[in-house]
């Protein structure tokens, strides 16, 4: 967890039958432009499409401004939820392709790092939910396409010097598509929390 990207710098389910295959619906229908993928590869794109869904789920039916409200003493929303996962999956895809530079280095954040990294978890006002919505698709696209192409699962990269990370520690693709979808379902459940305190929906139940 890139320091649970929820609270530091960086689920309830729905009846399904058996896995999902990437790039599907829950109810296995296939998305335009899914890529064809098999075994591990498949399996590892099925369990994300499937905490994605579970966490997009919460946002159904909601306006801009119930997407944008506390509902907990927590300071997240169910907008900037999706806006928060949605960077974290972009920002992980690019360490697999390129490494720990394309990682923030917090120990040299400014102020003004902080106050965008903080933005990053509330919707605000010149934002919609549809639009973070459609970005969260974008960058789902993108990593699928990515794991697709990818030559090796266990390709390696040194992870950023960072007090949450082991010093000397390297993650493979491998390990961080498992990282991104952890940190995809802790969210849902979070975003689940949030919508239920919102209206009393529930994604199961």
């Amino acid at each position: 967890m890139i320091v649970s990207d929820a609270t530091t710098p960086d689920t309830a389910e729905a009846p399904t039958t058996g896995r999902t295959a990437a790039g599907t619906s829950p109810a296995g229908v296939p998305a335009a432009g899914a890529p064809a993928v098999t075994g591990e590869r498949a399996d590892l794109l099925a369990e994300l499409a499937h905490v994605r869904e579970f966490l997009r789920l919460t946002t159904r039916d909601l306006t801009d401004e119930q997407a944008r409200q506390r509902t907990t003493v927590s300071e997240l929303c169910l907008g900037g939820l999706i806006k928060h996962v949605t960077k974290a999956e972009e920002g992980w895809c690019d360490f697999i392709l390129h490494g720990p530079q394309v990682r923030r280095d917090f120990s040299e954040m400014t102020e003004a790092d902080w106050a965008e990294w903080e933005a990053d978890f509330r919707l605000l006002p010149d934002e919609t939910l549809a639009g973070v919505l459609d970005a969260y698709a974008e960058a789902a696209r993108r990593t699928d396409e990515l794991v697709a192409a990818l030559p090796d699962l266990d390709a390696s990269h040194p992870l950023p010097e960072a007090p949450w990370f082991e010093p000397g520690a390297r993650w493979s693709a491998r390990r961080v598509l498992l990282h991104i979808i952890s940190e995809t379902a802790q969210h849902a459940g979070h975003a689940d929390i949030i919508r239920e305190s919102l209206d009393g929906a529930k994604s199961m139940g």
